[in-house]
C-alpha cells in the first residue's frame, strides 16, 4: 500500500467537442480546444513548473514559474493562462525559461521561513518540490530588510509579521508562510462559494484575509477545507498532520454523513487516521467536501464509544459487560421466548440508513427468514417514503431521476423545502456554480435560507409559503403553466397520458387553484407564483431539488405528485440539466429503500404478494415468506403499547430522538421486554434497551452506500473494527445464533446475492465497481455501465401518469392556545440526531439548538435574543434559547433536532403522510414563552437517561 496519487493537470478540462493538435518539447499531443498548454503538456507527460495553478480552480497566471516559449511568438507567456492553437510548437525547457524560473523562485523563498525539517508540510510541500525542480540552490538575496517572516526586524517589531491564526478547530493558518498564490481565496470563490477569503494590502503588503481582516473561526468561513486542500505551501495546514506527521498509505472510501456520497481518500499512519481529503475521482463531490466529511471523523474513536456487548435485565438496572457469545445467545434465547409466550409477529426490527447496502440487506433478511414475518422499518420511511411513492406512481421508479452533474446543464433550478447549503452542502456548492454563471433560481421555503441569498447569488423568485401549504402552491404554478398555455404538448402527447393530462389539466386549471386564491391560503404574494411558474415553463432546462420540507408533511405524497407533474407538464424530464432531484439525508437512505427495509416491500421495491418475486427468496434461503405486510415503528409502537409486540432489533437508529412525538416512542419502548439497539454510542434509545451490541464505523467495514443520485460507491475498510465486529458480522452471528445457516465470508458475496436477486443490481459486483469506479443503478444487461439519467426515451412505467393533487389542510392546526407553526431543519455543522457530529469539534459552531422566532412575535411576548424560551404544543413541551431572526415569517418559528437535551421531537405530534406515514415534522402549533429553566419532561429524562447508563464496574477477584 502507499498513497494514492493524483495528477494535478493545473488547469481545469475543457469541454470542448473539437480538438486540437500540437507539439510540446518534441511530442505531438491532441486535446480538446480551449485547453491550456500546461494542461496538453500534463497530458503528453511533462510537467511545467508551478505554484498558482491547479486544475481544482480556473488559470490566474501570478507566480510566473509557468511560463514557456512558442515559436513565432515573443515573449514567454504563462502555459497556464495560455490556451493550446493548431500548430502551436511549445518549448517548456530553454535555458532562458530556466533563468527566469530560478530567479522567481529565489524571490520566493527570500520571503520565506526555512523550517523545511521541521515543517508540518515537509514531504508534501509544493514550494518544496517546485524549488527543487527548477535546480535553486542559493538564494542571492538574504533575509534582511522588510519581510514576513521573523516577529523582529532588527530588534524592532516588524508589523509585516502575522501570528498563526490557530482559531479554527481543524487547521492553522500561518501567514509567515503564505506565497500569496491566491489559490486558497480562488478555491473559496470558485469551489466553495462562500467567498470567505481576500487577498488584503497591495504589492509586498499583500496577504490572504478571512473575511476584513478576522480570525477564521470569525469569519464566514464554513470549513470545507477547500483552501486548506489548494495550499501549496504549509501556510494552511490540518492541524492532525501536525499532530500525527505526513501520511503514509491511503484507501478510497465513501463519506457516511448525507446523501450527496463524497468519495474520500482515507489517508493513514498505520492504523492512524491522519486526515480525510475529497477524492477528485469521486463522480459525487468532484473533489470537494465539507466540514463534516473533511474533518468530523473523530467520532470514531470518542471515549463515549462503547465496544464490549452488554446485557441487563431491566431497563433501571445498569448494564452488564459481557462476550460477544453470551449477548447474541441471551438475545437469541430472548426473541425466541417472545415468540413463542405472544406469537411469530411479535417481534421485529429497524434497519439503518447509516449502515451499508450489505448491512441492511442482511437485517431484512434476518427478520423474514430467521423472524418470519415482516416487521421490518427504517428511518428512511420517516424521511423520504412519499418520494418513493410518488414518483414510482407517476414515473415508475422510486428514486431521482438525474446525476448530480446534470446540474451544471441546467437553466432554471427550483428548490423546494430544501437548504443545500446546509444538508447538502457539496451539491450546494455545485449548484450555486452553475447560478454564478447565469442560470435562475428559484426557492419555496418558509425560511429564508442561505439559498435564497449569499455571496454572489440571489433567487429570482422567493415564496415564502406558509407550511402546510406546498400541495396548493406547487399545483398553482401548474395552474398558471396550463392556463397560459406554458406547456409542452408534443412531449406529453408523445410520453404521457393524453387523457389522463387533459383532466389534471382540468383541474389545475379550477379557480380554486390560482395564484390569487392560493396566495392568500399560502401567505404568499400571488405574482412571485405566476413568475415562478413562467420562469419554470420558459425558461430552459427546467431542474427541480426538493427535501424533508417536501416529504416530512401530512400531504408529503401528493406534493411529490404535484412536482413529478409539473416537471412532466413543460418536458423537463430525460435528458441532462432537468428532472426531479430528491435531495436525501442520510448516507444510505436510498440503499436502504434499495433494499427491502420496508414492511410491504422485498428489495427492488417489489410488493411481498408478489408471488413470483416471493418465489425467488424462497427458493433461496429455504423458508415460506410471509405475503403479508409487516408493521411500520408507528404500529410497532402502538401494538407494544396494546401489549401485542415485545421484541425489536434496532440497527443504527436512534428512534427516540429523530421519530415524532417522543412520549409516544418512549411508551413503545418501555412496553417491550427485548430491545436490541446495535450502535456506536449509549444513543437515546438505548435508555429502554436490555441489549446493547456496539457497533463499527464506516472506517471499519467493507461495502456500498447508494447516494441520492442512485450511485452505488465503495466503502473500503481502512481500519480493524475497535468492537472487534463489523456490523454485518454482527447480524450474522445473531442469524447462526438462532438456527439460520448463513456463512458469508465477505461482504462482496452478500452483495452477489443481492445482485441475483435484484433486477435493478443485476451487474453490480466488487470487482465490477473496481473497474467502473461507481455505477447508478439500474444496472444490468440493458444498462450495463449504469443509468446516470432514467426516463430517456419513455418512462419506466410506460407512460408517465398525471394524477390530481387536491389540497387537504392538515389537522394540525393554529388557534388561540397554539398560535405559531413550528417547522424543524438541519444546520451546516450537525446531523441528523447529532450522534456523531456532537462527538466532534463542530460543536464550535453548533452546541446547542436555539428557537428561531421572528422579531414581530418575540417582542409581542416580551423576548429578547438568547432568552431560555419555553416551545409547547398539544404533544408536549421543552425548552431553549430563542435565536430572534427574521429568516423566517411571523407567525412561524424553526428550530433543529441535533441535540437529545432538547429533544424537539418532544413536541412533534403523531400526524403523518396519508400514503406511507411519514411524519408530519414540518407542521405543528405550538405556542413560545418566557421560561426559567428545563420543562418537568426534560428534567425527568434527564434522569433517567443517566439512570439508564450506568456501567457496572466489575469487581477484581481476591
Amino acid at each position: 500500500m502507499g498513497l494514492i496519487q493524483e495528477i494535478d493537470f493545473g488547469t481545469p478540462a475543457s469541454t470542448s467537442q473539437k480538438q486540437v493538435t500540437l507539439t510540446v518539447d518534441g511530442f505531438t499531443v491532441t486535446v480538446p480546444e480551449g485547453t491550456s498548454i500546461m494542461r496538453a503538456s500534463m497530458e503528453a507527460g511533462i510537467a511545467i513548473p508551478k505554484l498558482c495553478a491547479t486544475d481544482m480552480v480556473d488559470a490566474f497566471g501570478s507566480c510566473r514559474l509557468c511560463l514557456v516559449e512558442i515559436d513565432g511568438r515573443n515573449g514567454t507567456p504563462s502555459s497556464c493562462t495560455t490556451p493550446v492553437a493548431p500548430g502551436m510548437v511549445v518549448h517548456t525547457q530553454t535555458g532562458k525559461l530556466k533563468d527566469i524560473r530560478r530567479g522567481v523562485m529565489e524571490l520566493y523563498i527570500s520571503d520565506h521561513p526555512l523550517d523545511c525539517l521541521t515543517c508540518a508540510a515537509n514531504g508534501d510541500c509544493e514550494l518544496q518540490t517546485q524549488a527543487g525542480v527548477v535546480g535553486l540552490r542559493d538564494v542571492r538575496y538574504g533575509y534582511e530588510g522588510d519581510n514576513h517572516v521573523f516577529k523582529k526586524n532588527d530588534g524592532a517589531e516588524n508589523f509585516k509579521w502575522m501570528a498563526k491564526d490557530e482559531s479554527n478547530p481543524y487547521f492553522t493558518y500561518d501567514p509567515s508562510k503564505c506565497i500569496v498564490c491566491s489559490r486558497c481565496v480562488r478555491a473559496c470563490e470558485e469551489v466553495q462559494g462562500t467567498f470567505a477569503l481576500t487577498i488584503e494590502g497591495r504589492g509586498f503588503g499583500s496577504r490572504v484575509s478571512p473575511g476584513m481582516h478576522q480570525l477564521f473561526i470569525d469569519s464566514e468561513c464554513v470549513s470545507c477545507g477547500a483552501c486548506v486542500q489548494a495550499c501549496p505551501t504549509a501556510t494552511l495546514s490540518e492541524k492532525s498532520v501536525i499532530q500525527i506527521g505526513q501520511p503514509e498509505h491511503s484507501v478510497v472510501t465513501t463519506c457516511a454523513y448525507c446523501g450527496v456520497g463524497c468519495s474520500f481518500k482515507a489517508e493513514m499512519r498505520g492504523d492512524e487516521l491522519v486526515r480525510m481529503v475529497p477524492y477528485k475521482d469521486g463522480k459525487a463531490n468532484r473533489g470537494h467536501s465539507c466540514v463534516k466529511g473533511r474533518f468530523a471523523y473523530g467520532y470514531s474513536t470518542h471515549k463515549d464509544r462503547i465496544l464490549n456487548p452488554m446485557i441487563r435485565e431491566k431497563i433501571t438496572d445498569p448494564w452488564r459487560e459481557v462476550s460477544w457469545e453470551e449477548a447474541l445467545t441471551h438475545t437469541a434465547n430472548e426473541f425466541r421466548r417472545i415468540q413463542y409466550q405472544y406469537g411469530r409477529t411479535a417481534i421485529g426490527g429497524i434497519t439503518s440508513s447509516r449502515c451499508t447496502n450489505e448491512e441492511t440487506y442482511l437485517v431484512q433478511k434476518l427478520i423474514r427468514q430467521g423472524f418470519r414475518n415482516n416487521n421490518v422499518d427504517t428511518c428512511a420511511r420517516v424521511c423520504h417514503s412519499p418520494t418513493g411513492y410518488g414518483l414510482g406512481q407517476t414515473f415508475g421508479t422510486s428514486a431521482g431521476t438525474q446525476d448530480f452533474d446534470s446540474v451544471e446543464h441546467t437553466d432554471v433550478v427550483m428548490v423546494i423545502g430544501a437548504n443545500p447549503a446546509a444538508a447538502h452542502p457539496v451539491f450546494a456548492s455545485r449548484l450555486k456554480k452553475r447560478l454564478r454563471k447565469g442560470a435562475k433560481l428559484i426557492v419555496l421555503d418558509p425560511r429564508r435560507t442561505e439559498m435564497v441569498k449569499s455571496a454572489h447569488i440571489e433567487a429570482e423568485y422567493h415564496l415564502p409559503l406558509k407550511p402546510g401549504t406546498n400541495v396548493a402552491v406547487v399545483t398553482s404554478l401548474a395552474h398558471v403553466i396550463v392556463t397560459e398555455g406554458l406547456f409542452n404538448e408534443a412531449f406529453i402527447r408523445e410520453r404521457c397520458d393524453w387523457d389522463e393530462f387533459q383532466d389534471w389539466a382540468s383541474f389545475v386549471a379550477l379557480p380554486e387553484n390560482s395564484p390569487e386564491v392560493v396566495g392568500k391560503l399560502a401567505n404568499v404574494d400571488p405574482d412571485l407564483i405566476r413568475g415562478a411558474a413562467r420562469l419554470y415553463a420558459r425558461g430552459g432546462n427546467g431542474s427541480i431539488y426538493y427535501g424533508l420540507g417536501v416529504t416530512e408533511h401530512s400531504q408529503g405524497s401528493t406534493t411529490v405528485i404535484a412536482i413529478a407533474n409539473l416537471a412532466m407538464a413543460t418536458g423537463n424530464i430525460g435528458r441532462p440539466g432537468v428532472g426531479v432531484n430528491p435531495l436525501r439525508g442520510q448516507n444510505n437512505v436510498q440503499g436502504s429503500c434499495d433494499m427491502g427495509s420496508f414492511p410491504h416491500e422485498l428489495p427492488g421495491y417489489r410488493h411481498v404478494s408478489g408471488d413470483a418475486v416471493r418465489d425467488i427468496y424462497e427458493s433461496l434461503w429455504g423458508v415460506k415468506l410471509d405475503d403479508e405486510p409487516g408493521l411500520r415503528i408507528p404500529n410497532m409502537l402502538d401494538a407494544a403499547v396494546d401489549g401485542s409486540f415485545k421484541g425489536l432489533y434496532v440497527q443504527g437508529e436512534d428512534i427516540l430522538q429523530s421519530d415524532p412525538d417522543t412520549k409516544h416512542v418512549a411508551a413503545g419502548l418501555a412496553a417491550m421486554e427485548c430491545v436490541v439497539v446495535h450502535d456506536l454510542f449509549l444513543n437515546e434509545t438505548a435508555n429502554y434497551a436490555h441489549v446493547f451490541l456496539p457497533g463499527s464505523t464506516f472506517l471499519e467495514k467493507d461495502g456500498t452506500f447508494t447516494n441520492a443520485e442512485r450511485r452505488i460507491n465503495r466503502v473500503r475498510k481502512v481500519m480493524a473494527p475497535k468492537n472487534g465486529l463489523a456490523d454485518w458480522e454482527v447480524t450474522q452471528k445473531l442469524a447462526q445464533t438462532m438456527g439460520l445457516a448463513w456463512n458469508y465470508q465477505h461482504p462482496s458475496e452478500i452483495m452477489d446475492e443481492i445482485a441475483m436477486t435484484t433486477p435493478s443490481f443485476a451487474k453490480v459486483s466488487y470487482d465490477y465497481l473496481e473497474k467502473m469506479g461507481s455505477v447508478q443503478w439500474p444496472c444490468n444487461e440493458k444498462a450495463p455501465e449504469g443509468t446516470p439519467i432514467v426516463h430517456v426515451d419513455g418512462f419506466v412505467r410506460g407512460k408517465g401518469k398525471f394524477i390530481r393533487t387536491e389540497y387537504v389542510a392538515t389537522d394540525e392546526k393554529t388557534g388561540p392556545r397554539f398560535p405559531l407553526l413550528l417547522t424543524t431543519g438541519r444546520i451546516l455543522s450537525q446531523y441528523n440526531v447529532g450522534a456523531q457530529t456532537r462527538r466532534t469539534d463542530n460543536v464550535m459552531w453548533h452546541s446547542e439548538d436555539r428557537l428561531e422566532i421572528h422579531p414581530h412575535d418575540a417582542e409581542n411576548r416580551g423576548l429578547r435574543d438568547g432568552d431560555w424560551v419555553r416551545l409547547t404544543s398539544r404533544s408536549g413541551e421543552t425548552t431553549l434559547r430563542a435565536l430572534i431572526t427574521d429568516k423566517v415569517s411571523p407567525g412561524v418559528v424553526y428550530t433543529t433536532f441535533h441535540h437529545p437535551d432538547t429533544q424537539a421531537n418532544v413536541i412533534t405530534t403523531d400526524f403523518s403522510d396519508w400514503a406511507t406515514n411519514c411524519p408530519e415534522y414540518k407542521v405543528t402549533a405550538v405556542q413560545v414563552g418566557a421560561s426559567n429553566g428545563p420543562s418537568e419532561w426534560q428534567r425527568e429524562y434527564d434522569e433517567q437517561a443517566k439512570q439508564s447508563r450506568r456501567i457496572a464496574t466489575l469487581q477484581a477477584a481476591e
